[in-house]
């Protein structure tokens, strides 16, 4: 356990097992709807659930909530389990909601035969005007009293898929004046003629959220259902149903207990699974898994690491109210994780050829250069170097001011792990561009050599490669995908007006050579640029690098 105080949730545990509960009895569940990909939000949860398993040795249950299958496929079922292993976590086994489909209709029919549900035959629109407001009560249904009987027959047609999608509805009998409009008779199952991802054609009728997830926590054994803030006016009914569960049933000796916490929100990003499958649907972004995407596989993909995000959850901690997390504190994490263990690679963007002109024309010389300053044990990599250059276009201005401390005429750099460089002339192109720099080096100046002149302090140390001898590779520069802090918080509410047109960016750059080396999903950090990752599309024939974040925040700039 780490040195910090206990957060509100490991309090209660910790309350409920002074007051008595067994330790052994601890269980808890991560209950995703497979009807989209995890995203970071759900990042917050899963390290809440799974790191409570691990610190209490407690079993922790992935339960697909798959009481919807308009909306739910296996692909998001194969996906979430794969978001989830990759974090590095481990459930103790994998349970749905479906899999108790019996047992909740069982469970309803004996609310029907208690009296505390009835089937409504309203349409949609009509049972919400009845809903009142929180100010006013709502009114009673017309069919509120119908009898056991008359509620048994319709609710057993609604199973055998005798009735028509949203002819009729099962409502709890609760309050319709309670001050909770949640408790105001809430539907808990509706017919849909849909074929489950499971259970194919079997059930014509799906159980609601609110009537599956406590029972199904019961029917576990969950000790403690932590769910987000939004799910608080939820709780009595969670309660209620509990309650109204038959009392001879001792078999199940605990009873779950469902508290809340603040979800997570994150500045620049949306996190509806909903607005996210329209960025997907409009092919805004090429998939699920664009490195653009919140969504766990996307972060994968974008080169963030299961320890990065693991650390990211760990920092913004437990809250019992909402606020929103900077995106740079994300940043911050990945960066922080991958100077520790990415190796270096020089990689030229923006190309300007320079040539060397005291330098042999074909001479390829091999020079050594450290993989990772961070970690001694990462050893070194040979690079050619040549009279042949390439350097970023950037680091080249004609006549700069003193503060300036690249290239420039009549100035000193030094090229990493080579030689010390100074300007003497440049080349440009019919418009005035300069496309090429005449340079001279000091052969003394070696790095390492350990010579006076290879000591001399010069002001800046540029990255290059040899042009010659340098491979082609194609580079995703990626950047926020949205330009406001809250996407959507426009007059218009409209999150797809506030897209960034220039959050893909695709460049051919020249590399090192030892480049071609590399395989999906291997991170580097390209010298003075930023940490990218091989893309599983990459090939030896076709390298593409993602970028990952750049080596500090360049929106603080922006804001």
């Amino acid at each position: 356990m780490k040195n910090k105080g206990a957060n509100f949730i490991e309090q209660i545990i910790s309350n409920d097992l002074s007051s008595g509960l067994d330790r052994g009895s601890l269980c808890f569940r991560f209950p995703p709807e497979p009807n989209g990909y995890l995203h970071i939000g759900h990042a917050k949860a899963i390290g809440l659930n799974f790191g409570l398993g691990e610190q209490y040795n407690a079993p922790v249950y992935l339960r697909f909530d798959d009481t919807n299958p308009a909306a739910e496929e296996q692909e998001f079922v194969d996906a979430i389990k794969n978001d989830i292993s990759w974090l590095g976590y481990s459930w103790k086994k994998v349970t749905y909601s479906s899999d108790n489909f019996e047992q909740l209709y069982n469970w309803a029919l004996y609310l029907i035969r208690i009296q505390k549900a009835y089937v409504d035959s309203q349409t949609s629109e009509e049972i919400a005007a009845q809903k009142g407001t929180p100010t006013t009560p709502g009114q009673n249904s017309p069919f509120r009293e119908r009898s056991i009987e008359e509620n048994t027959t319709l609710f057993t047609k609604m199973k055998e898929g005798k009735v028509k999608e949203g002819e009729h509805v099962l409502r709890a009998k609760i309050d319709m004046s309670n001050a909770n409009m949640l408790m105001r008779d809430p539907v808990i199952y509706r017919a849909l003629n849909k074929t489950h991802h499971r259970t194919a054609d079997k059930w014509s009728i799906y159980p609601m959220y609110d009537w599956a997830h406590g029972q199904c926590d019961y029917i576990e054994q969950i000790s403690h259902s932590l769910c987000s803030l939004e799910f608080k006016p939820h709780r009595d009914l969670y309660e209620w149903f509990l309650d109204s569960l038959p009392s001879n049933l001792h078999a199940l000796k605990i009873r779950p207990k469902q508290r809340e916490f603040a979800r997570l929100n994150l500045s620049y990003t949306i996190m509806s699974k909903r607005k996210l499958s329209k960025l997907v649907e409009n092919a805004i972004v090429s998939g699920w898994d664009d490195p653009r995407m919140p969504t766990i596989s996307g972060l994968r993909r974008r080169g963030y690491t299961p320890k990065s995000i693991r650390s990211f959850v760990d920092k913004v901690g437990v809250a019992k109210r909402e606020n929103i997390i900077d995106v740079s504190l994300l940043e911050f994490c990945v960066r922080e994780d991958l100077n520790k263990v990415a190796h270096r690679k020089m990689v030229v963007l923006n190309p300007l050829k320079l040539t060397i002109i005291n330098y042999p024309e074909n001479e390829i010389e091999v020079l050594s250069t450290e993989n990772n300053p961070e970690d001694s044990s990462a050893g070194a990599r040979e690079v050619p170097f040549s009279k042949h250059l390439y350097i970023e276009k950037e680091d080249f201005k004609e006549n700069a001011n003193r503060k300036f401390f690249r290239l420039s005429i009549d100035k000193e750099v030094r090229l990493k792990s080579a030689y010390i460089i100074r300007a003497v002339d440049c080349i440009k192109d019919s418009q005035g561009n300069v496309v090429e720099v005449l340079c001279e080096y000091d052969p003394k100046s070696k790095s390492g050599s350990g010579s006076a002149e290879s000591l001399r302090k010069v002001k800046g140390t540029l990255h290059w490669v040899s042009s010659k001898e340098s491979a082609k590779i194609s580079v995703r520069l990626y950047d926020r995908l949205f330009m406001k802090e809250s996407p959507g918080s426009n007059l218009e509410g409209d999150f797809m007006q506030d897209l960034n047109p220039n959050s893909l960016t695709v460049v051919e750059a020249f590399a090192e050579p030892s480049i071609s080396d590399t395989k999906p999903g291997q991170s580097f950090q390209f010298q003075r640029k930023g940490y990218f990752i091989v893309d599983q599309d990459s090939s030896k024939d076709n390298p593409i690098f993602n970028k990952t974040v750049g080596l500090r925040d360049s929106w603080l700039k922006k804001s």
